[in-house]
């Protein structure tokens, strides 16, 4: 008879968990585009059963996708578990744009399918096939939980869908076979071990701190000093904006594309990683599109919170979240790009020397061996309070084309979740020289996202234009004198 597993979620995956409500939803997305080409059926549409049996092949391999949650009787914890009732077609499913299906229509059927909560009885996972998208395209919506994954994580999770190669590859082999479920007994006894071995834990540890008692102390002084940081900066509210009120379930999808090629010359040019121009063109954007509001912007303490990845080379294709949490003020209050640019230089130096990065480690460790929900329940504390007033999220993705068995994919745009008292998130996504951008928003809150998107594309041509100094000059044009004004010659 096969063994019952199951497996854990870690603190900052359970943290996603405790951090959903009826309208903050913690899914992460995005919107792929693709052209029809090879998935074309006999219809002239998309052929929905090839679909569902080339991605029953492909997520064969990833057991996450077949796995549902569950808890820990008395504890609470949540594990996964397989999914005895495991329905491929609720999870893939089929949609069309009504003519002409345009780019707009689309972004209104992706705001609609992103303002749903994921159902935690079923595997926290969907993807909307919609066909009928102009220049005979379709696209593929994603959403997945997230404490599923990280944007590292979901970039690699296209690895299993995608292929670098036109031709679609070969089958997974035999479907997967789901596992017993553990009994409820079985849980809380796991439960209950492990909490009882952390006295024992706690000895050893105490054990090898007594055989150093200097270093150890100097160890625990500078922990205490990471953590106190990371707390600090965690729990201060950020300047209340626009862009900072109450959440509504309803969302808007907007987004962009801009020329990685371009990003990365302006990043050279000043010294700057490609992340630091994406915050430059974030902190221009948002400092015009408050002022047309009637916002103030000087002095105003307004702040971006950017995950930063943590998962080593060994953890790629591994799901869950391996990311740190970092805060940044933003010059909202700069006109000048370039400035602005030296500016967000500055400050991302000294926040990756300050203890941030550190102090969410240790947090998340302690939660894991002491107090499973002590992460969770300090991370929905600083929602409330709002230490940050968005998310900027930047994931590198593969340079080169890839294809959905066989279909070319043209552009893919990210989503990151709004948490409490947060209107407007930005994820960006690189691809095969592409640098795309996905803006989503509160409805009620943000009836004029696209002018924010504007004012993005604002900034990255200014800040992506050349110096005028560095432009090369252009050879002057002969001037054409009229007849009547030119010179006569005299006769000899």
């Amino acid at each position: 008879m096969p063994t019952a597993l199951y497996e854990r979620l870690t603190a900052l995956d359970a943290s996603f968990l405790l951090l959903e409500d009826h309208d903050a939803h913690m899914h992460v997305g995005s919107v792929a585009l693709f052209d029809l080409g090879p998935l074309r059926g006999a219809h002239g549409g998309l052929d929905m059963e090839r679909v569902l049996a080339r991605a029953g092949e492909a997520l064969a391999a990833q057991p996450r996708f077949r796995e549902r949650l569950t808890t820990t009787p008395l504890f609470g914890d949540p594990v996964w578990v397989d999914d005895p009732h495991f329905n491929l077609a609720y999870h893939v499913r089929h949609a069309a744009l009504p003519a002409p299906g345009d780019e707009r229509q689309l972004k209104r059927l992706a705001g609609r399918i992103m303002s749903q909560q994921l159902d935690r009885a079923k595997p926290l996972w969907v993807l909307w096939f919609v066909e009928g998208v102009a220049g005979d395209r379709f696209a593929v919506i994603a959403k997945l939980h997230h404490c599923m994954v990280d944007g590292i994580a979901s970039a690699d999770l296209m690895g299993a869908l995608l292929r670098p190669e036109r031709e679609p590859h070969a089958a997974a082999g035999a479907p997967a076979v789901p596992r017993p479920q553990p009994t409820p007994a079985r849980l809380l006894a796991d439960a209950v071990l492990r909490r009882a071995r952390l006295p024992f834990e706690l000895l050893r540890a105490s054990a090898t701190a007594l055989a150093a008692p200097l270093q150890t102390l100097g160890a625990a002084g500078r922990a205490l000093g990471s953590v106190g940081e990371t707390l600090r900066t965690g729990l201060t509210p950020a300047a209340s904006t626009v862009l900072n009120g109450t959440l509504g379930p309803h969302r808007r999808f907007d987004w962009l594309r801009v020329d990685l090629a371009a990003v990365k010359r302006a990043a050279r040019r000043h010294d700057a990683t490609v992340n630091d121009v994406v915050l430059a063109i974030t902190a221009g954007a948002v400092g015009d599109f408050l002022r047309r509001r009637g916002e103030p912007v000087d002095g105003v303490d307004f702040r971006a919170m950017i995950p930063v990845s943590i998962r080593a080379n060994s953890e790629h294709h591994a799901l869950g979240n391996r990311v740190s949490l970092l805060m940044a003020p933003l010059p909202i209050d700069e006109r000048d790009p370039r400035r602005r640019l030296a500016r967000v230089v500055e400050t991302m130096r000294a926040v990756k020397r300050s203890e941030q990065r550190r102090g969410t480690e240790l947090l998340e460790a302690a939660s894991e061996r002491l107090f499973s929900d002590l992460f969770a329940r300090l991370a929905r504390l600083g929602a409330r309070l709002t230490p940050y007033n968005l998310v900027v999220t930047n994931v590198p993705g593969p340079p080169v084309p890839l294809y959905l068995f066989g279909a070319p994919l043209r552009a893919v745009y990210p989503l990151v979740p709004l948490f409490t008292h947060q209107a407007l998130g930005i994820a960006l996504f690189s691809y095969a020289g592409g640098l795309y951008w996905g803006f989503n928003a509160d409805w009620d809150a943000l009836p004029d996202l696209h002018e924010l998107v504007t004012a993005v594309e604002r900034e990255y041509a200014a800040l992506t234009e050349p110096p005028r100094a560095l432009a090369r000059p252009r050879k002057p044009t002969p001037r054409r004198v009229p007849a009547h004004a030119r010179p006569r010659r005299r006769s000899a």
